[in-house]
């Protein structure tokens, strides 16, 4: 049996299958970037060969089109018929109150994907469309949405209500939702087992730091606090979002520079944060050149980018009343040794010692980048989001088979 994931963005699809015969190993990957642009990238990698070219893919039916091509090709791929797709799990970043768990995807399921669109426009309509096509491609697979919201369903009312009118949240269900659930669950158990104990004995950090990025307080095995909220615009400063602000600036900017409210939301989605505040760019290392050129913006907006992620990480050991380990993923966190570095210098008080040479290099040693005298023990744990959904929708596909 062969699982497929498909995480589909507003002009990429990343997808990965699995072979779920004997647990669950990897026999492809592929990503089709600039979808709908002039020229589109393809890439695959599967245990048969690699392939990668440029094109023009006008729309997302087209990529799934080429993704199918080379999963059944004679050479590379590792299909000879769609049939032998048994499970398709989809990434699904919002699900608001009406679906936590990952579900079996139906009428009502895009539905509620649909209806919450809203909330989470970079993402929810480009989820909805790649659902709708794979289940065209695949109709006799069973389809599994997983939400990026399900770990922090277990929030207590005092982290997610919002001090507005209660009103707002029995009409509405204005509410802290977060996000990057998947990574953070999944993150939060290898650390666990890297430790060597049971998750439900230890109050975690985890930091998923990319181009969006969200901190969770994980205590007992449970997100009981995150830094994203209604919508992923929460929280810390990312690549373009602005993160946490006053909200009178809103009105300030509509008033000033008479905007309308779509577009300042458009300004601090699109065009603030790393973007915003250095000029240069929204990838951190094309900043931090900008930075050693003497860009003083640019260095500007990496020290508020540290400055944040420190603040959220002292508040979350103050709510779990101190901390036992603190995880590192996604691009940033992953990939950024001298980032954290950053966030790390000055929190000696909470019993964090960082050992710079296992910073450096953190898969030679383990994945653990604290040093022995450490009374927190600090993690770069590599993200594998696509696992974490395969291990979902191969749950799934046995009870819907049973």
């Amino acid at each position: 049996m062969k699982i497929l994931v498909v995480n589909c963005g507003s002009s990429s699809i990343k997808y990965r299958v699995f072979e779920a015969d004997d647990g669950l190993k990897p026999i492809a990957w592929g990503i089709i970037e600039r979808i709908g642009e002039e020229v589109s990238y393809f890439r695959y990698r599967s245990i048969k060969g690699e392939l990668s070219y440029s094109a023009v893919i006008r729309d997302h039916e087209q990529g799934f089109e080429k993704i199918l091509e080379v999963l059944m090709d004679e050479d590379k791929g590792v299909i000879r018929s769609v049939d032998e797709i048994r499970g398709v799990g989809h990434r699904v970043v919002h699900g608001g109150e009406e679906i936590w768990e990952p579900t079996i995807i139906d009428e009502r399921v895009e539905e509620v994907i649909e209806k919450y669109s809203a909330l989470a426009p970079l993402h929810n309509p480009s989820n909805l469309k790649g659902i709708r096509i794979s289940r065209k491609f695949f109709p006799k697979a069973v389809h599994i949405a997983v939400f990026d919201t399900a770990f922090h369903r277990t929030l207590p009312e005092e982290a997610y209500l919002y001090p507005i009118p209660y009103e707002y949240y029995e009409k509405y269900r204005i509410r802290r939702y977060g996000f990057h659930g998947i990574s953070h669950r999944y993150v939060a158990y290898m650390a666990s087992r890297i430790i060597g104990e049971p998750l439900e004995d230890l109050r975690m950090i985890t930091c998923h730091l990319g181009a969006g990025a969200s901190i969770t307080a994980i205590k007992g095995g449970k997100s009981v606090e995150t830094s994203m909220g209604l919508t992923p615009l929460e929280g810390l400063m990312m690549a373009t979002r602005s993160g946490d602000i006053d909200p009178s600036i809103i009105y300030f900017l509509m008033m000033w520079e008479k905007l309308s409210i779509d577009e300042v939301y458009d300004i601090l989605n699109n065009r603030s944060g790393l973007l915003g505040v250095s000029g240069v760019g929204k990838d951190l290392r094309e900043i931090r050149r900008a930075s050693e050129e003497g860009n003083r913006r640019a260095s500007l907006a990496i020290k508020m980018f540290v400055h944040r992620v420190k603040k959220y990480i002292g508040a979350y050991a103050a709510i779990m009343g101190g901390l036992d380990a603190l995880v590192f993923t996604a691009g940033i966190g992953e990939r950024a040794p001298w980032i954290r570095s950053m966030i790390l210098k000055g929190l000696e008080f909470l019993g964090i010692l960082i050992d710079e040479e296992r910073n450096e290099h953190p898969e030679k040693y383990g994945w653990m980048i604290s040093s022995d005298e450490s009374r927190v023990r600090v993690l770069v744990i590599p993200t594998n989001e696509e696992l974490a959904i395969a291990e979902e929708v191969l749950k799934r596909v046995a009870q819907h088979h049973l």
